[in-house]
């Protein structure tokens, strides 16, 4: 599979840079944010292809960037990765189109696993949408990202 950007997100500095130095070892080249507002300006910067995101942060938590980023980036696939989440979080997480819901401490294997399906339904949704796009479909095109807006 190609090399694909992924932000992880989260203000616990020392879980974030390790869980990253793993993902390394994998394969994976993460970028790292530390809060909400940094994911945030990083996503406006360069977009990533999948973002893992804690949900208790300081500031702006993560089912608040999870709603921002949705709304203004919905091809970016988000994978909730959280140590004091909920029924009732995940449930709101998934309403809010997140991926995947996991917990801490999360099995690097499944991990990986979930980070690539999550990129590969990420171009799977683009390259229908382009195909569209190409025959001048383009109400069904934006129709495709809507619905993985709303998702």
């Amino acid at each position: 599979m190609q090399e694909f950007k992924v932000l992880m997100v989260d203000d616990e500095e020392d879980f974030v840079k390790t869980l990253a130095e793993r993902l390394e070892m994998r394969d994976v080249s993460p970028d790292v944010a530390l809060s909400g507002e940094q994911a945030l300006e990083r996503v406006q910067d360069d977009v990533p292809d999948v973002m893992v995101l804690d949900l208790k942060m300081p500031g702006i938590d993560g089912m608040e960037v999870l709603r921002r980023v949705r709304k203004a980036y919905p091809q970016v696939q988000v994978v909730i990765l959280t140590g004091h989440g909920s029924e009732k979080d995940e449930a709101e997480a998934r309403r809010l189109g997140a991926f995947a819901y996991l917990q801490k401490p999360v099995d690097m294997e499944r991990l990986i696993k979930t980070l690539r399906q999550a990129y590969k339904q990420k171009l799977e949704t683009s390259m229908v949408a382009a195909a569209f796009a190409e025959e001048g479909e383009f109400g069904t095109a934006k129709e495709i990202m809507d619905e993985k807006k709303e998702r």
